[in-house]
């Protein structure tokens, strides 16, 4: 018969989470979105550099980033930390 150890929840060290990057990448990306700091400041170099080289292209860099601004914004903590931090999604 096995036997089960209670747990002992003063002993165990709180799980450490990547900080939520919500707020400070919604701004970034509705001010200064034309240059992809949003895109950098989440980890996403390649997104990042693709976006300046469009905004340098067509300007279409600076619409892609105000939307991805709004869209980062109205979404809850988690939805934002699961899809963009720990799902990595690189665009929209």
């Amino acid at each position: 018969m096995e036997t089960t150890r209670p747990t002992e929840d003063w002993n165990n060290p709180p799980v450490q989470r990547e900080e939520n990057k919500k707020v400070v990448a919604g701004i970034l990306g509705i001010l200064v979105g034309a240059l992809g700091v949003h895109k950098f400041y989440l980890g996403y170099t390649k997104e990042g550099i693709i976006q300046i080289l469009l905004n340098l292209a067509c300007g279409l860099g600076s619409l892609i980033g105000l939307i991805e601004g709004i869209i980062y914004l109205v979404k809850t903590d988690e939805e934002f930390y699961q899809t963009y931090q720990v799902g990595r999604k690189p665009w929209f």
